[in-house]
């Protein structure tokens, strides 16, 4: 009896030590929604394509750790359009080599908005261009036309438009452009004339001169100057056949 009595009583304790643990644990909280992929845009320029001289630009002048804080520690995102490295080798005039620091980091801020734009976006930008880059102000500013689904922009001293996508995810979109983006604030708005193409010369044939047709029209074909001539001999010597005849009869 006394047996069952000390099982009953572990029983009833075991019970309330789990009921109270039971009880007294917090409730788990579900884990955290994943943020934004972090965007490494050193390595992403280093690795996406010739960007080389693009990205050393950004280094000397400090204006990637901008973008890199905007790409990774805000919720607006960021916009980049980045020349390819034969876009700086044709640019002859103007040159940077003349730019003071401070022009050379809003040269390259003027290359970013502030903003994540994916290439639907731009439909609309086009309606409500010009839009403000990273420097800010209407002589930085960049003007959007889609054309066909095609981005097209000017900023001032360049058109140029979107040639390729570079990456884009949620926050960080990257494109590439054919030309440096030039804005007006640092070199001016007496912007040289965009040469006119080379205007195409149709080949038409020459036509006869008049002398050349009256030579064709008056020169017989061979095959007709041959018959004559044929006809002309057959008629002399039927000429000549009958004299002949003639003559042997009269010494008959």
């Amino acid at each position: 009896m006394d047996y069952y009595i000390v099982v009953i009583c572990l029983l009833l304790a075991l019970s309330t030590s789990v009921n109270s643990q039971a009880i007294g644990s917090p409730l788990q909280s579900p884990a955290p929604a994943p943020g934004p992929q972090y965007t490494n845009l050193t390595e992403l320029l280093s690795l996406a394509g010739p960007f080389h001289t693009f990205h050393d630009y950004l280094v000397s002048t400090k204006v990637i750790y901008t973008f890199q804080e905007q790409a990774n520690n805000t919720e607006e995102g960021i916009t980049l359009f980045v020349p390819k490295d034969g876009a700086f080798s044709k640019l002859k005039k103007p040159s940077l080599s003349s730019l003071t620091a401070d022009q050379l980091k809003s040269l390259f801020l003027f290359h970013a908005l502030p903003h994540y734009y994916n290439l639907a976006d731009f439909k609309n930008l086009s309606e409500t261009s010009p839009v403000n880059t990273f420097v800010g102000g209407e002589l930085y500013s960049l003007n959007f036309t889609d054309v066909s689904g095609t981005v097209h922009f000017t900023s001032g001293w360049a058109k140029t438009k979107v040639s390729s996508v570079v990456h884009v995810t949620y926050l960080v979109a990257v494109y590439q452009v054919d030309k440096v983006l030039l804005p007006e604030a640092i070199f001016g708005t007496d912007i040289p004339p965009t040469p006119a193409p080379a205007p195409v010369v149709d080949i038409v044939p020459t036509a006869d001169s008049p002398a050349e047709k009256y030579v064709a029209a008056a020169s017989p074909d061979s095959s007709s100057f041959s018959s004559s001539h044929m006809m002309m001999s057959w008629g002399m010597l039927n000429h000549l056949f009958l004299a002949i005849a003639s003559g042997f009869l009269m010494f008959l």
